[in-house]
């Protein structure tokens, strides 16, 4: 089997998790992995990005931001081979939550509609079928940081699958979310994300979009403050400081996830752009979608491929999380992409959604 490098990856099956339980980790050790992507980048470039205005909007939508649309330049030159190349896109205008969705707002879709997220149900037998009965439990991907330094491509670590872990109980059975109404909901997955997005009258964000929004007009930047990781020696996001995965600081204030608009917004008025949680996008994934994408509009590829993994299937999450670090993991860049299976919610990833001029 051979050894592959851990740039830009995630764990990306429950099921296989599951399936590593029974069987010891034996044999599925190239199945489970994580973002890695190196010493952040060092671009200084600081231009404007255009911004073209569709139709001016007056009225608002609560909780919800209105951005005019335009074109950006997508990418960057200085990051990984996914992200390149840099080509301009234009997005029409849309809407788009101010903040993660939160533990609070996630209750109230469960509540109305008696949704059960993927985490809360027991996986079916075919899914899994060198698993007995007895070891298929409903379950979640949960952070578990090792007492000492570890080697970073051991993944297995600091990820573990656990019974009974959902949004309700974010490290397994006894905890909780009391007190969390305004962090963001978490064990989510795609299909858990898509379901609130369609009850709420609203959608998940294309990756375009998502970056757009990112951005808040701020052209080829590192980051969405600026170019500066903390500008005034203040933290800007709720990312990770210290020594990862074993020695978490905290010096920003968080271990874990932090209230939604604990930091400052970007230039559209958006909270949490950076850090705090991973956010589920539309488009299925692809490391080459750039070179051949749309210029309005892109929608993502009509299919997933992920080399590392080509027959596991995975969506687009972009933003980062509070497990990110400036020596491990920079995926809180806005240019950063990420890639992850659709059928696993994990302890840092949550989503957040976008309505369209029409729809509003």
């Amino acid at each position: 089997m051979s050894k592959r490098s851990p740039e830009h990856e995630v764990p990306l099956s429950k099921f296989l998790l599951i399936l590593g339980i029974v069987l010891g980790g034996v044999g599925i050790g190239t199945y489970f992995t994580l973002f890695f992507d190196g010493p952040r980048p060092r671009n200084k470039r600081t231009a404007l990005g255009h911004v073209v205005p569709t139709a001016p909007r007056t009225e608002g939508v609560e909780g919800m931001v209105w951005l005019p649309g335009g074109a950006f330049s997508m990418g960057s030159e200085d990051g990984r081979a996914d992200e390149k190349p840099v080509h301009v896109v234009t997005v029409h205008g849309f809407w788009m939550d101010k903040t993660e969705v939160t533990n609070e707002e996630f209750a109230r879709f469960v509540k109305e509609t008696g949704y059960v997220t993927v985490a809360e149900r027991v996986p079916e037998a075919k899914d899994l079928p060198d698993v007995p009965p007895d070891g298929l439990k409903a379950g979640s991907v949960v952070f578990r940081p090792p007492p000492g330094e570890v080697p970073l491509d051991n993944h297995y670590a600091w990820w573990e699958y656990v019974p009974g872990a959902n949004w309700r109980q974010p490290e397994g059975p006894g905890s909780t979310i009391e007190g969390k109404d305004k962090h963001p909901v978490i064990h989510v997955c795609w299909e858990d994300a898509q379901a609130y997005a369609k009850w709420a009258g609203k959608r998940l964000p294309t990756e375009a979009e998502w970056e757009y929004a990112a951005r808040g007009r701020l052209e080829r930047q590192p980051y969405v403050w600026g170019n500066e990781l903390t500008p005034e020696n203040k933290w800007r996001a709720n990312i990770w400081q210290g020594r990862f995965p074993n020695e978490n600081l905290a010096t920003d204030g968080f271990k874990g996830t932090a209230p939604v608009a604990s930091y400052m917004p970007n230039g559209y008025g958006l909270y949490d752009m950076a850090g705090n949680v991973w956010e589920w996008c539309a488009d299925w994934y692809h490391p080459e979608y750039y070179a051949q994408s749309p210029r309005e509009n892109p929608k993502g590829p009509g299919a997933s491929f992920d080399p590392d993994e080509p027959g596991m299937a995975k969506r687009v999450i972009r933003g980062g999380s509070y497990l990110c670090s400036d020596l491990y993991c920079t995926g809180y860049r806005p240019s950063a992409r990420m890639k992850s299976a659709p059928d696993t919610g994990l302890s840092h990833t949550g989503f957040r959604c976008v309505k369209d001029a029409a729809a509003q």
